[in-house]
């Protein structure tokens, strides 16, 4: 009886132990249209995933294009005025941050900012995993 109680508390500390296991933490901002040419794959519209939930990269991530296609999971952290809205979303790396020196980590689609965040701020802060 002891052995099945020590395995359920093991199992349970092993369960709370994995769901504390975070994705690396960055800044995030937007950018506007137009989205293309792309550093990933030009001028082609089907580059781009349902929803516009798309992002440009900095060069941390950029990795000399392996980055392009790549899908992570982010979701908002903070920001100024209390932006976030409670939910994650997988978005797509379809180019490079068009802008030097980048202003944050990843770079959001319009909509794909606004499916994390209120517009009150333009640079959050994010956690992401790949």
């Amino acid at each position: 009886m002891a052995a099945l109680f020590l395995a359920i508390l093991v199992t349970a500390m092993i369960s709370k132990e994995a769901y504390l296991v975070h994705g690396d933490i960055g800044t995030a901002s937007f950018y506007n249209p137009p989205y293309i040419p792309t550093k990933c794959d030009g001028i082609s519209e089907e580059q781009f995933p349902p929803g516009n939930l798309f992002v440009a990269v900095s060069e941390g991530l950029w990795d000399n294009g392996a980055a392009c296609g790549r899908r992570y999971r982010l979701r908002c952290l903070s920001g100024p005025k209390r932006p976030c809205k409670q939910r994650t979303i997988d978005v797509k790396v379809v180019d490079f941050c068009p802008l030097t020196p980048c202003p944050s980590t990843i770079m959001l689609s319009r909509d794909a900012f606004a499916a994390i965040a209120h517009k009150r701020g333009r640079k959050i802060n994010i956690e992401y995993i790949q």
